[in-house]
């Protein structure tokens, strides 16, 4: 079997590393791979979104399983390109990737599929946006439309920010064309929960919830960033939940998606906030999400594997029971210093030997790369360490001792993921 990874950040790595896990006899090959993933595959030196090139490659090379990370890839359709080819490959065409790559799309979709989300409106010009957002007021959120690497969500408590912020997208272009139609919408109090689906366009699996931390700063503070950690699982969540997730959210909006004519085959990730009135829906993402995929994987016993070939090769997703670890998994993000803003790179990583070598310890890299003998930062969020425990106390203490040991300048992080686990192990609504 030959398997090949697009995308080369901590989520790439952490799919590239259980797959390994359960393929130990296969062939690897990952697109330019970061350090931590050229450990475990053969370099391919084509982008992740030059579409034409991967597949006239995998054609080449007979690989048995393309697996896309990057949202990027899926919107350029790369996996149209790979099925006129007949290569088995897991994702959505770019045109069920439409639900990510257009957050006016899948407000649309979703009220047509009648999935719970906020009251919103879609704007492309400033005149028209500023008036409803007087008129509705503070806090209120405001969206880029397109692909903003996680960032382009803004919450804004008072309207003069509010201002400002739709303000940048439409006119200043702070977010480029993926801010030329933004989406303004109603503010959701409660609980953020991320939720992945494997599907076949029909039915859906679901894995493990999970709860990201988007904003920069300790205390949910400071801007949105593509996620400071997160944890898995979330204690509150509960059967009853996670079956009206399935039953409100996922099984309505696949079905709208085939209506369409843009069936949804892969990873199907739903941002959700709940609320007093029940589960609503954030957004909606075509892939694994990152930082969460660092979290939920290592906690998987059963195979992945065997659950996206079926879906890559055309087949049903089917029955399976998913079996999970005891205990939890933590993931505490490291970033260069500056970031989400402008943010140096060529900064020195020193990560201990013998932290590699921890029991219930993951490093995931997302923005390295080598510099001679040295291991340096080379983007935003620069690695993910993991912990894994008997319990939420434990995997926190070991992702937090792995995160201190770590150096580089500028190096920032949470010391508080997981903060509302553990501030109530109850669940705050039925």
């Amino acid at each position: 079997m030959k398997i090949l990874v697009v995308g080369n950040g901590g989520r790439e790595h952490a799919l590239l590393w259980k797959l390994k896990q359960d393929a130990p006899s296969a062939e690897f090959y990952a697109t330019e791979p970061n350090p931590g993933m050229a450990e475990l595959a053969d370099p391919v030196e084509i982008g992740p979104t030059d579409v034409d090139g991967l597949s006239s490659w995998a054609e080449a090379k007979g690989i048995t399983l393309t697996v896309v990370g990057p949202e990027f890839s899926l919107a350029h359709g790369i996996v149209d390109a790979f099925r006129r080819r007949g290569l088995p490959i897991f994702g959505p065409t770019s045109a069920a990737a439409r639900i990510e790559s257009s957050k006016a799309y899948a407000k649309d979709l979703m009220a047509r599929a009648g999935v719970p989300t906020a009251s919103h409106r879609t704007f492309t010009r400033w005149s028209e946006a500023a008036p409803y957002i007087r008129e509705i007021g503070a806090p209120i959120v405001v969206k880029a439309s397109g692909l903003a690497a996680g960032k382009g969500a803004v919450c804004c408590p008072t309207l003069d920010e509010a201002l400002e912020t739709a303000r940048g997208m439409l006119e200043d272009r702070v977010f480029g064309e993926a801010g030329a139609e933004i989406v303004v919408e109603e503010f959701l109090e409660g609980e953020e929960l991320s939720v992945f689906g494997i599907t076949d366009g029909r039915d859906v699996v679901l894995l493990l919830p999970s709860q990201d931390h988007k904003r920069i700063g300790e205390g949910d503070t400071g801007p949105n960033t593509g996620g400071m950690g997160a944890y898995a699982p979330v204690p509150w969540v509960g059967p009853d939940l996670q079956r009206d997730v399935r039953e409100q959210v996922f099984l309505p909006v696949l079905d709208q998606l085939a209506g369409a004519a843009a069936p949804f085959r892969g990873l199907l990730y739903a941002g959700l906030m709940i609320t007093q009135d029940g589960p609503r829906v954030i957004e909606f993402n075509c892939r694994f999400g990152d930082p969460e995929t660092q979290a939920i994987l290592p906690l998987m016993e059963s195979s992945l594997l065997e659950l996206m070939l079926p879906v890559a090769r055309g087949g049903s997703v089917g029955a399976p029971e998913i079996r999970w670890r005891e205990g939890a998994a933590l993931n505490t993000v490291l970033a260069s210093g500056g970031y989400p803003g402008s943010h140096e790179k060529g900064k020195e990583i020193t990560i201990p030997p013998e932290l590699l070598s921890s029991a219930g310890l993951l490093v995931f890299h997302s923005g390295t790369r080598t510099e001679g003998d040295k291991l340096v930062t080379a983007g935003g969020r620069v690695l993910s360490v993991v912990g894994i425990g008997d319990d939420l106390d434990q995997a926190r203490e070991r992702s937090l001792r792995g995160a201190e040991e770590i150096r580089f300048e500028g190096k920032t992080f949470r010391r508080d993921i997981g903060r509302k686990a553990f501030e109530s192990r109850e669940a705050p609504r039925s």
